[in-house]
């Protein structure tokens, strides 16, 4: 379906600044949303499966081996160790599980491992199942079809005009290139990008709109956490009226897009994430995410269904893709603590189950302090937020 706004009235409504008029601007993007999936949500967990060292100069990642951030840093996961993530994931009450690596693309050997972790989830759990391992070609997507795989996750990070402030050595065209070699595979799309990277309002609305001609199954919006030691670490964090405002907007543009908000949802939004959720989210990434903490799951599941959504199992989950939500049963065996919880849980999250979920900040070591970084290839320095920045000019 085409865009329901203009890129004209897009940047009328970017200005609104009046948290009544931005409300109201919600409401109709709540519209848009219940049209179009009426009570379904689609929450997602994710796991980290390599982390740090990413070869990429990204300005707003930690992993990327020209930051100076402090970030997880293991090798590719074992398919078990996969699977163990994708159990809790699963007994939290995620729908989908989304398989992450660093970098744009793994050896044969990772992903030889990414393909087998896969194939245990698809036995072993009723989540669907997303990849994120970087750049790859029509043979690779097909491999991960085979193996299970049925959405695959590579953004755009930005509009095309600011992209170069962003990436010097992740080319956009290749981002798109590899967008196209996952549909050719017959697999669905998730691409989004990130807010708050320094881009104007206009780049907001021009990613937008691109997002639209790539027209993806998925977009998720990612709001920038600055991290000391990268490009992007000395920005401050996005007003949380704006980034609701920016939500509605863009679901406004992609009115049948399957929404999530990801990083930076907790630290930008704070208190409206309920708001945001009003603005036309299907779902949330749940739990933690690649490198920083998230919120509960139970949390989230309330955040949801304060907004009267649906977060059960839905019995047409293999049926109709939407509204979007599980697959079908699958072969292999389902954790009992799973239909016992989520049967059982109540808005008040008085359940008798403890859920270890991906926790970067204790289960990952980090890179040594003193590790040399090599200068950006685009020659930007890293930043540092102002009163890291005096502290060390003091120490």
């Amino acid at each position: 379906m085409p865009p329901l706004i203009t890129p004209a009235e897009a940047l009328e409504l970017g200005a609104l600044r009046d948290p009544r008029d931005i409300e109201a601007l919600v409401e109709r993007a709540w519209a848009a949303r219940v049209e179009r999936f009426g009570d379904s949500t689609d929450l997602c967990s994710l796991v980290n499966a390599k982390s740090g060292g990413c070869a990429e100069d990204c300005g707003f990642c930690a992993q990327s081996r020209f930051a100076e951030a402090e970030t997880p840093m293991h090798a590719m996961m074992e398919p078990e160790q996969i699977l163990e993530h994708a159990k809790a994931a699963e007994a939290a009450g995620a729908h989908r599980f989304c398989m992450v690596t660093q970098g744009q693309g793994l050896s044969r050997r990772d992903f030889q491992k990414f393909l087998d972790g896969v194939r245990l989830v698809a036995e072993q759990t009723n989540l669907k199942r997303c990849a994120s391992i970087g750049h790859m070609s029509v043979e690779r997507a097909q491999q991960l079809k085979d193996a299970g795989v049925q959405r695959v996750h590579h953004n755009v990070e930005t509009a095309e005009s600011y992209y170069p402030e962003v990436s010097t050595t992740v080319r956009y065209e290749g981002r798109l290139r590899t967008i196209e070699a996952v549909r050719e595979a017959g697999l669905e799309t998730c691409v989004g990008g990130i807010l708050n990277l320094g881009e104007t309002p206009e780049q907001r609305v021009e990613m937008a709109f691109e997002l639209a001609s790539v027209d993806p199954t998925s977009v998720p919006i990612n709001l920038l956490i600055p991290k000391a030691g990268t490009k992007f670490g000395d920005r401050e964090l996005m007003d949380p009226w704006e980034a609701v405002k920016w939500v509605a907007i863009f679901r406004l543009i992609l009115p049948d897009a399957l929404f999530r908000l990801c990083g930076g949802r907790v630290q930008n939004l704070g208190e409206l994430q309920g708001l945001a959720v009003r603005a036309g989210v299907n779902g949330v990434m749940m739990g933690n995410f690649l490198t920083t903490l998230g919120n509960t799951p139970q949390e989230d599941r309330a955040m949801f269904e304060a907004q009267g959504l649906n977060i059960a199992r839905q019995p047409d989950n293999g049926a109709n893709p939407r509204p979007d939500n599980r697959s079908g049963h699958l072969e292999g065996d389902t954790p009992q603590v799973t239909e016992t919880f989520l049967d059982d849980y109540t808005p008040s999250g008085e359940a008798d189950l403890e859920v270890n979920l991906w926790d970067p900040s204790s289960q990952l070591r980090y890179r040594a302090a003193d590790k040399a970084v090599p200068p950006r290839p685009d020659g930007a320095p890293n930043a540092w937020p102002d009163a890291l920045q005096a502290e060390e000019t003091t120490a």
